[in-house]
C-alpha cells in the first residue's frame, strides 16, 4: 500500500511540474521575471526528481544476485539522495546566482504585466491539487505520528520527498508571486530579485534536510520500536525459546527488514528439536512483522542471567 500509494504521489507530481514548468516559461520568455525563471527551473528541476523517484522505484525491485545476495531495495534511498543534490544544485543554487543577477541589474517588468500574476495563481493552484495527493496517501500510513515525525521516521523515501517538494513549490510560488506582485506595485525591480533569492534560500534548506534524512537511510536503520517489541515477542512466544540474549535489524530496503539475533534455548534440546524451533520462531516473526523477510537466528544454551545481558548493546542503524 504505501509503495502505491508513493508511487500514485509521485506521479501526481510529475504531471503537475510538467505544466506548470512550460507556463512559466512562457511568462518568463514573455515578462523577462527572474523570479519566474527560478520558478519554471525549480519546476523543471522537480519533474526529474520525479522522474528519478520513479526509475529508483522500478530499479529497487530487481531479483537478488549472486552480487547484491540481498537485492536492490536501497536503489530507492539512492535515487531519493540523488533528488535532493539535484534540488540544491539545480534549484537553489541557480535561483541564488539568477537573483545576484537582478539585484546588480533591477528592472521593471514592462511587458506583458498580467502574464506571470496569472501563471503563477495557476501554479498555486495545480500545485495544491498535487500537495492534496500527497497528504491523502501520507494519511494512510502515517497513524499517529506528526507530520514532522513522519518525515524524519519514515521509510519509504517516495512520500517524504514529494511532501517536501511540493511543500517547497508552494512557499516558492508564493514568494514569487510576492517579488513580481511588489515589482508591479513599485516599478522597481530589486523586489523580484528579493523573490528569487528567497526561493533560493527555500530550496537549499529544503534539500539539505532531504539530505540528511536519505543519508540516514542509505547508512542503515533499525525497524521501529513497535516492530522490534513485536518481533521480540513472537520469538519467544513459543516454547522453543526461553528468551533473546540479543538482536539486530536492519532495513535493506523501505519493504524489507533484515532480522538478526541469538536466542537461548534449553542445554538439553537436541539439534533436530533446536532446527524445528528456529523454524517455528521464523514463522511467528514474520507473521508478526511481514516485512522481515531474512533472517538469521543464532541458537545458544540458556543460563539464568545470560539472556537479555548483551540487549543493551546498540543497534546495528538507529532510527533517526
Amino acid at each position: 500500500m504505501s509503495t502505491e500509494g508513493g508511487t500514485k504521489a509521485v506521479v501526481a507530481a510529475l504531471f503537475a511540474n510538467l505544466g506548470i514548468a512550460v507556463t512559466k516559461f512562457i511568462a518568463f520568455a514573455l515578462t523577462g521575471s527572474s523570479s519566474m525563471l527560478a520558478e519554471a527551473i525549480h519546476s523543471v528541476a522537480d519533474s526529474g526528481n520525479q522522474g528519478l523517484l520513479l526509475f529508483g522505484g522500478r530499479q529497487a525491485v530487481r531479483p537478488a544476485t549472486a552480487r547484491h545476495p540481498f537485492g536492490y531495495g536501497r536503489d530507492r534511498y539512492i535515487y531519493a539522495f540523488i533528488v535532493a543534490v539535484v534540488l540544491f544544485f539545480v534549484g537553489g543554487i541557480f535561483a541564488l546566482y539568477e537573483a545576484w543577477h537582478k539585484l546588480a541589474d533591477p528592472h521593471p517588468i514592462e511587458e506583458w504585466k498580467w502574464v506571470p500574476v496569472v501563471v503563477l495563481v495557476a501554479a498555486i493552484i495545480m500545485e495544491s491539487l498535487s500537495f492534496r495527493t500527497a497528504i491523502i496517501e501520507t494519511q494512510k500510513i502515517k497513524g499517529e505520528a506528526s507530520w514532522w515525525q513522519f518525515i524524519r521516521r519514515a521509510k519509504q523515501p517516495e512520500l517524504p520527498v514529494i511532501l517536501l517538494e511540493d511543500l517547497a513549490a508552494l512557499l516558492g510560488l508564493v514568494l514569487a508571486l510576492f517579488g513580481v506582485g511588489m515589482t508591479l506595485i513599485t516599478d522597481n525591480g530589486i523586489w523580484d530579485g528579493v523573490g528569487t533569492a528567497a526561493i533560493g534560500v527555500l530550496l537549499i534548506v529544503v534539500a539539505a534536510i532531504l539530505a540528511v534524512e536519505m543519508k540516514s537511510l542509505l547508512v542503515g536503520e533499525s525497524a521501529t520500536d513497535e516492530q522490534i517489541d513485536a518481533i521480540e515477542q513472537a520469538i519467544v512466544d513459543g516454547p522453543e525459546v526461553e528468551s533473546v540474549i540479543h538482536m539486530r535489524t536492519v532495513h535493506l530496503g523501505p519493504d524489507e527488514l533484515l532480522v538478526a539475533a541469538k536466542i537461548a534455548v534449553r542445554h538439553n534440546e537436541t539439534a533436530d528439536e533446536v532446527a524445528r524451533g528456529i523454524d517455528a520462531a521464523e514463522a511467528r516473526i514474520r507473521a508478526a512483522v511481514p516485512i522481515a523477510r531474512v533472517i538469521y537466528l543464532e541458537p545458544d544454551i540458556y543460563q539464568a542471567g545470560k539472556a537479555g545481558q548483551e540487549t543493551a548493546a546498540p543497534s546495528t542503524a538507529e532510527a533517526h
